[in-house]
């Protein structure tokens, strides 16, 4: 083995095809970090992660440090994106990144890992922690450099055996923690269109 890599982990297409991917292309050992924001299915997330070929497939209850060190001094700060909009998944990230750091330095991996693509600002979030808090380890966005449209991730999950619920497929990406959801892709990506129905919950 080559690398030992940390992965913050969802459970989700991106980050299922990442564990193969990087254990491929650069031999590694990938443990999984999911983090408990409230919101996920985190027992699913650990089976799937572990039925995928990880080394150590770990859950961190974050919530109350969640709500004490982020959430509440966003309230108190009346921290709103354009005065409108409350920043739950943005600042969910900074906290992930501080737990894939403390795992990755606890294992003595060389790199940690994330599923942002190279358009968003969550990728700048999860690069800029890490750097901040040790500045020694890599940073691998595996759908950066991969290249792969969504079908074709999913076509890399069915040839490489990647267990993935491909049939409730939406064509939204949604992020939920305590504090908010994020809905994004699809029709959504054109802010003159209301959004459909189908796209809350």
């Amino acid at each position: 083995m080559g690398e030992k890599i940390v992965l913050a982990y969802s459970g989700g297409l991106d980050t299922s095809v990442a564990i193969h991917w990087l254990k491929e292309r650069y031999q590694a050992e990938i443990i999984t970090l999911t983090a408990d924001l409230g919101g996920a299915d985190l027992i699913k997330a650990k089976q799937r992660a572990i039925e995928i070929g990880v080394a150590k497939a770990l859950v961190v209850d974050t919530r109350q440090e969640f709500v004490d060190e982020f959430i509440w001094p966003a309230l108190q700060a009346g921290a709103l994106y354009e005065g409108t909009y409350p920043l739950a998944t943005a600042l969910a990230r900074p906290l992930i990144a501080k737990h894939l750091v403390r795992i990755a330095l606890e294992e003595n991996a060389t790199a940690v890992a994330h599923g942002c693509t190279g358009k968003g600002n969550d990728q700048v979030r999860f690069d800029v922690s890490t750097t901040a808090l040790a500045p020694h380890l890599k940073v691998f966005a595996p759908a950066r450099e991969w290249g792969m449209t969504r079908d074709q991730e999913i076509e890399y999950a069915k040839l490489n055996g990647i267990p993935l619920d491909l049939n409730k497929r939406s064509a939204y990406s949604v992020d939920e923690n305590l504090w908010g959801r994020s809905i994004e892709a699809g029709d959504l990506e054109d802010p003159w269109m209301e959004p459909p129905e189908e796209a809350y919950q």
